[in-house]
């Protein structure tokens, strides 16, 4: 899959910062030819054994998760890995990738970068743009005030289904992402500070020296290790917030509005998120008991992972086979202990089952000299975690249902369809940020980006404040599958809600992610591919300029290409 994140913001937009899990201590000071390694052990081995195979070829190991076979290790052995790969006890090694922080506001966002093909790259900001259309505050008794703006819970029919189930604070749901602004007062009330974990630590530049998170001291609490209810870049608050913002009369509601949320922190404020922390991530969701848990990005730096593409370097396919197997292994530990793991398809406008070029990968510099270039991707490449087995993958919507001008696409490669936006779904072609979906958004980034004035008023038209008293909170305009899969993450909440049993290992409910993942298919509106399936999408842009894309729907009218089983539908889910 890939990072996700095509938001509704402007080029001035917030870097979606994708966090990454537990990462590992940087080498030790004055080792200048300490390199790190990520190494991972043959199935069925013992840690101990693997790790004497570590020592013996010169590494040191700084972390290990012994659940999945995964070690971080750092060694001066120019020929470590050479060296390890003899060994009967390990089945992969290749150099680790460090992480970043959110560019300044001026530039897109690494996210949004990271969101989109090398093709499209010219199109980055636009596809990422805040802005266009008319600003309204709508108002509506019966739900929350913001609710009028929520078109996306009526497409899928959450309005409706909270008649009938609302979430079960039983139910645990892992946010994989750039961290969750714990404190917003639209989150507060079902985030779970206890539980909640960091599994990355930000760091200032890539192998190439590029700045990536710069000076930690310019983050909001002034640190390289954010605390478990922080986040700095706002991808991750707006997915918490699109699974369950309370009904409070205050901002919106999430799908699930009365289940919990936990802040799993696998991603950079940067918006990179690496392979330790998302084992690590997925490991402890699986040993807490998450029901269900949100992936909206790839695993970096390879949008695409192949075991033996000619256009990579013999260390490169040495990393991707490794990259696939791990991952692998820690998505298949966490849905054998009952998690549901869904996941948004990717914003390249593309189709996965098709071969297609990745000009963007690597797209962070592993080691000196590293850099993206143009890799032809056979379909037999797979993208992380989108691709891999036991995961829900899911396209967007925009507000007339058709698919999303920037979601990817594939026949077989799509579960289900879910809204995430599309600010040129509009009768003229011309962009609209209503269009988008709107979500909670943290306070300390609206101010540290200028986005409200010395009164805590927006000064741009992405952004909203909402008050309850003297409790305000703000929400932002995104788009993107990064948004879509959190509605059906949602909707995921709400079956394990209404049909799961006690767990008693545990507490509060549980549901074989098997039987969530047949319910959340199988009442899904079927919708059929357009007619012509070839469907072209016209944007005129803010500038004037008209661009055109043509897309074809491969499929059925109950399993396609565009739309999988069809758009999630939470009445149909818990209504029945």
């Amino acid at each position: 899959m890939k990072r996700l994140t095509v938001v509704a913001a402007t080029a001035a937009m917030v870097a979606a910062t994708l966090a990454t899990p537990v990462q590992a201590e940087p080498a030790a000071a004055g080792s200048a030819a300490q390199t790190e390694y990520v190494v991972l052990f043959r199935e069925g081995t013992a840690a101990a054994d693997a790790q004497k195979a570590i020592e013996a070829a010169g590494g040191s190991v700084i972390k290990v998760n012994t659940e999945v076979g995964l070690a971080t290790v750092s060694s001066a052995n120019a020929g470590f890995a050479d060296a390890l790969r003899g060994s009967a006890a390990i089945e992969g090694v290749a150099r680790n990738q460090s992480i970043g922080s959110a560019p300044d506001d001026a530039k897109a966002s690494a996210a949004a970068k990271k969101a989109v093909t090398q093709a499209a790259k010219n199109q980055a900001v636009e596809k990422e743009g805040r802005g266009g259309g008319p600003f309204k505050w709508g108002r509506n008794v019966k739900d929350e005030p913001l609710a009028d703006l929520q078109w996306d819970m009526k497409q899928i029919h959450a309005d409706q289904a909270h008649r009938f189930e609302q979430g079960d604070k039983g139910v645990l749901v892992g946010i994989l992402d750039t961290g969750v602004d714990g404190s917003h007062p639209d989150i507060a009330p079902n985030f779970d500070r206890r539980l909640s974990r960091n599994f990355t630590v930000d760091l200032p530049a890539d192998a190439n020296g590029t700045e990536i998170d710069g000076s930690c001291e310019s983050d909001p609490d002034g640190s390289c290790t954010d605390p478990n209810d922080v986040d700095e870049n706002g991808h991750g608050t707006h997915v918490a917030s699109s699974i369950a913002s309370p009904i409070n009369k205050l901002g919106v509601s999430g799908v699930a509005p009365k289940v919990t949320i936990v802040n799993l922190r696998a991603g950079q404020d940067s918006g990179y998120f690496f392979l330790q922390p998302t084992v690590d991530a997925l490991t402890y969701a699986g040993d807490i008991g998450v029901d269900v848990v949100n992936m909206s990005y790839y695993v970096d730096p390879w949008l695409f992972n192949c075991a033996d593409n000619p256009a990579d370097s013999p260390e490169e396919r040495a990393q991707q086979r490794l990259y696939i197997a791990a991952t692998q292994r820690a998505i298949n530990y966490a849905h054998a202990r009952g998690v549901t793991v869904v996941s948004a398809a990717g914003n390249e406008a593309i189709d996965y089952t098709k071969t297609n070029v990745d000009s963007g990968s690597p797209d962070f510099a592993g080691f000196p000299g590293q850099a993206p270039r143009d890799r032809t991707i056979p379909p037999s490449c797979v993208s992380l975690p989108s691709e891999a087995e036991h995961v829900i993958s899911v396209s967007a919507t925009g507000v007339s249902k058709r698919k999303a001008y920037y979601s990817s696409y594939g026949n077989h490669y799509i579960d289900v369809a879910s809204p995430g936006g599309d600010v040129y779904d509009t009768p003229g072609n011309t962009r609209d940020i209503t269009k988008a979906t709107l979500a909670a958004y943290p306070k300390a980034l609206a101010v540290a980006n200028g986005e409200i004035d010395a009164n805590g008023d927006p000064t741009v038209e992405y952004v909203v404040k909402d008050c309850k008293g003297s409790t305000c909170g703000y929400y932002q305009y995104l788009q993107g599958t990064s948004m879509a899969s959190p509605r059906a993450a949602g909707v995921a909440a709400l079956i394990v809600s209404r049909y799961g049993k006690r767990d008693h290992a545990h507490g509060g409910l549980t549901l074989d992610p098997g039987k969530v993942e047949e319910i959340l298919k199988g009442t899904a509106t079927r919708t059929a591919c357009p007619n012509p399936p070839a469907f072209t999408y016209t944007r005129i842009l803010p500038s004037g300029s008209t661009v055109t894309a043509t897309h074809t729907c491969e499929g059925g009218p109950s399993d396609n290409g565009f739309y999988g089983r069809g758009i999630v539908d939470a009445l149909r889910a818990v209504g029945r």
